[in-house]
């Protein structure tokens, strides 16, 4: 009788599972949005202005002085204790070793005329000023040019695709497309205006991107996005499936959360039957749990007191710096934490520091961290999360993103599931630190894309 038990739980589980599916799959209704909805300062204008300006980045002597004086001018750093290299956090010898070289080495202006050697632009889109870099390709007679816009998460910004841009906007031998690139910088981030109004999260993030995209002339296009940029594609892609011709995400993860977590607690009785790509990457759960409470501080501060650590990270770029870094570095590898640079080898810490220097010059840290509060929870969030979207996906894993689901789970969320990569190296900020095989990626899942696409016209 005892052996009967796990079976009949099993059973049981999974028919649980399928009527949550079931009944998840019938709630297709979303609620009315705003699109227009006004979030810049004051109310909203008889008349908003809708022209496009160029924009160059600049590392101003003013702000490369006083950067530098705070730097030298800092507090000692309590040491690390003995043998904790970086399990405690950022490592103070090799914090210190890493703001010497942000002070001495690091060429301000050689930084910022490298990511000024793409076109940039502003524009207002509902009462806030966007920034995005826009690249188009040169192309030969018979070559289709396809617009995609790539979206980064926190902490970060358009900066993150500098060395993606020219993969993606460059023939290749065996593909008859390539792409014209809109790199954008969500709102509160890089160089784009925050909101000071409450509610800007991820849903309306996506309509503002996608008005972006429709100021920009289209009306159809390719999205490919990682972190909270996944959040606001996916969104996208759910809320308005005419305007996403694919969605190719480096973060993929089912925003379905009851069906979802009955699956995945599932699928730890018989993991290896369950996922045949890499069930160890999130089994046995205990181990998965205990990364998830290790490093997921940051993000409840975040959700729920964004401002107060905001307001002591933009007086201290010292203190910007550790912050970030440490968040970069166990994104990039988490199985280092015995080192003094605790993953953050794994990128060039040239790139590090623009992302450090962009966030620290626009004082946006806690208007970017505030999607963290914004995000997590309302009705309208939880009305688009809980609506699974027919555009086609595509999914790269690789092997140090922060969250880790089996296609099985993933396609609760994102029925045409058309590609899964799996890679066994890699991490979170994938176009920095895997640059090619992201973009080899991509042009692979959008040949899929337009596969589906032919086959549904057929």
């Amino acid at each position: 009788m005892s052996k009967l038990i796990p079976v009949a739980v099993v059973i049981l589980s999974i028919l649980i599972g399928l009527f949550i599916t079931y009944t998840y799959r019938q709630q297709n209704e979303l609620p009315e949005f705003d699109l227009q909805r006004w979030w810049g300062s004051g109310l909203k204008p008889e008349k908003e202005d809708s022209s496009i300006r160029t924009f160059k980045i600049d590392f101003n002597n003013t702000m490369i002085e006083d950067l530098k004086q705070r730097l030298k001018s800092r507090r000692r750093f309590t040491k690390s204790l003995e043998g904790m290299q970086s399990r405690y956090g950022m490592n103070a010898d090799y914090l210190q070793k890493v703001l010497a070289y942000w002070t001495d080495k690091y060429d301000f202006k050689k930084r910022a005329e490298l990511l000024n050697r793409f076109p940039h632009y502003k524009t207002k889109i509902q009462g806030l000023d966007l920034h995005y870099i826009r690249v188009k390709p040169k192309v030969k007679e018979g070559i289709q040019v396809l617009p995609i816009l790539i979206l980064h998460g926190w902490p970060s910004s358009s900066k993150e695709f500098d060395k993606i841009i020219p993969m993606l906007s460059t023939p290749r031998h065996g593909y008859n497309f390539v792409f014209e690139v809109i790199a954008a910088d969500l709102p509160g981030f890089g160089f784009s205006e925050g909101s000071n109004k409450p509610g800007l999260n991820p849903v309306q993030m996506a309509i503002i991107m996608r008005n972006l995209m429709l100021r920009l002339g289209f009306e159809r296009f390719y999205i490919q996005a990682g972190d909270w940029g996944s959040q606001c594609a996916t969104h996208l892609a759910t809320m308005f499936p005419d305007n996403v011709l694919g969605f190719h995400t480096n973060m993929p993860l089912s925003s379905i959360p009851v069906i979802s977590t009955v699956k995945l607690l599932i699928g730890s009785l018989f993991p290896s039957l369950i996922d045949s790509g890499r069930p160890e990457r999130v089994y046995p759960l205990r181990k998965f749990v205990s990364y998830i409470m290790r490093e997921s501080g940051y993000f409840h501060i975040q959700a729920t007191k964004p401002d107060t650590i905001g307001f002591a990270l933009s007086d201290s770029p010292a203190g910007l710096a550790a912050y970030m870094m440490e968040k970069m570095a166990i994104c990039s590898n988490r199985d280092q934490l015995d080192t003094p640079h605790g993953g953050l080898e794994n990128l060039d810490i040239d790139d590090v520091l623009d992302t450090v220097t962009i966030t620290w010059m626009n004082e946006c840290i806690v208007t970017s961290m505030r999607i963290y509060a914004e995000g997590t929870s309302s009705n309208e969030i939880n009305a688009v999360h809980n609506k699974p979207t027919e555009v086609p996906t595509a999914a790269i894993k690789f092997l140090y993103e922060v969250m880790y689901q089996p296609d099985w789970i993933l396609r609760d969320k994102f029925h045409n599931l058309v590609r899964s990569t799996i890679v066994d190296y890699g991490g979170h900020f994938a176009a920095l630190h895997t640059p090619k095989e992201l973009a080899d990626d991509v042009f692979d899942a959008v040949t899929e894309f337009i596969k589906f696409h032919n086959t549904r016209k057929k």
